[in-house]
């Protein structure tokens, strides 16, 4: 197997993953859109603030506990099931029946979460094909311009190229002051990319998986709910003859899966796999489904694979969904979105850790037949005065 030029390859890795995903690298730059940023401290909409907390529920057991799921549960034809109370719900942690401490059911009309669920888009222009970023840029206008740019929830873009990540200042309800955000947005064509081969590559995995976690450890200051709504293919997975990796490599992957899956989970942040059709499908062999080698959950260093961070696998592991490939964009974002109004949130106390980072498989079961249940799949549980 081969690897990358050796010193891009060695000054690439030894950025170390797990330590690109401290808060120092979590430090984003602002959009150029100073005059919707001024219209927005203006702008009764814009600054909005959440409705009063609905009453409490009936059906919540107490106190709650140190880990907290998000559980969205649909039927057998995909469609979000309300009215489910605590007996409907089995906790297995590493196979073992777990026991649940608090739970709250959310439907979007009688009883609506606290902060309101952030849908958080992100434009990836650093891994869409050229040829597809103005098409995905012209669905983002259509899905913010929907009901005359009232939108359900509020929304965030953020915007990531090989220059880094930029953000809007804060999430809107108004989807048309939020187009003229996006607008703001000035792609180049990347000319190196295609003839770079695995060195891009490496570069394009090192810079998404970087940027995902800034992301999440930044949101995970705010409470809620977020949607992270990945507008792409998302980045590539560096996995083939092209690519050989040591021990030492292997133990940052792991470190990195470690620290990316625990702020997702801190963040309360699912996240989805949104793509238009690829123009490369038919080209070569399809790789679309090779994620799912990687949805095992990772034990051991001697386990991680760069795989293991792929877009997919997050989206599949942290509760999300993989909508598309297909050119309705705005169906696949109002899809996602339909995630936000009915879901339940459960909690529960991790059993005492025997080591560092010692990883748990999660599963919620229900007690109705043909109900299915999406949340995180697994967490890192650690001894002792070592817990978040």
């Amino acid at each position: 197997m081969r690897r990358p030029s050796s010193s891009l390859y060695t000054s690439a890795l030894a950025f170390c993953l797990a330590v690109s995903l401290c808060a120092q690298s979590a430090v984003p730059t602002k959009l150029a859109a100073q005059s919707v940023v001024a219209q927005a401290q203006q702008d009764p909409i814009l600054i909005r603030r959440p409705p009063p907390k609905p009453a409490t529920p009936p059906s919540v057991v107490t106190p709650g506990g140190r880990i907290h799921l998000d559980v969205v549960v649909t039927d057998s034809a995909g469609k979000p099931v309300q009215g489910l109370e605590p007996g409907d719900f089995k906790l297995l942690d590493n196979d073992q029946p777990g026991r649940i401490l608090s739970f709250h059911s959310f439907d979007g009309v009688n009883v609506k979460p606290d902060p309101a669920v952030e849908v958080i888009l992100v434009f990836d222009i650093a891994n869409l094909p050229f040829q597809q970023v103005a098409f995905v840029r012209t669905e983002v206008e259509r899905f913010l311009r929907q009901n005359g740019g009232h939108l359900a929830h509020p929304v965030s873009i953020y915007l990531l190229s090989e220059a880094g990540l930029q953000i809007q200042p804060r999430p809107s309800v108004d989807g048309n002051a939020l187009v003229t955000v996006l607008n703001q947005i000035k792609v180049r064509l990347q000319t190196t990319y295609a003839v770079e081969g695995a060195d891009a590559d490496l570069r394009h995995f090192e810079l998404s998986v970087r940027q995902i976690a800034a992301i999440a450890e930044n949101r995970a200051k705010n409470p809620g709910r977020k949607l992270l709504v990945w507008l792409g293919p998302g980045w590539p997975m560096v996995e083939g003859n092209n690519y050989q990796f040591t021990a030492k490599d292997q133990k940052r992957y792991f470190d990195a899966i470690v620290e990316l899956s625990t702020k997702l989970r801190e963040a309360r942040m699912a996240v989805y796999s949104v793509s238009p059709t690829s123009p490369a499908l038919g080209a070569g062999p399809d790789r679309r489904f090779l994620y799912r080698v990687y949805l095992k959950g990772v034990k051991s260093a001697q386990q991680a694979d760069s795989g293991d961070l792929a877009l997919k696998v997050l989206a599949t592991q942290s509760g999300g969904r993989i909508l598309g490939p297909d050119n309705d964009l705005v169906s696949q974002i109002n899809n996602v979105v339909a995630d936000a109004n009915n879901f339940y949130t459960i909690s529960f106390n991790p059993p005492p850790a025997q080591h560092i980072d010692e990883y748990h498989d999660l599963k919620v079961l229900l007690g109705k037949p043909g109900l299915l249940a999406r949340t995180n799949s697994g967490y890192y549980n650690e001894p002792t005065g070592k817990h978040e």
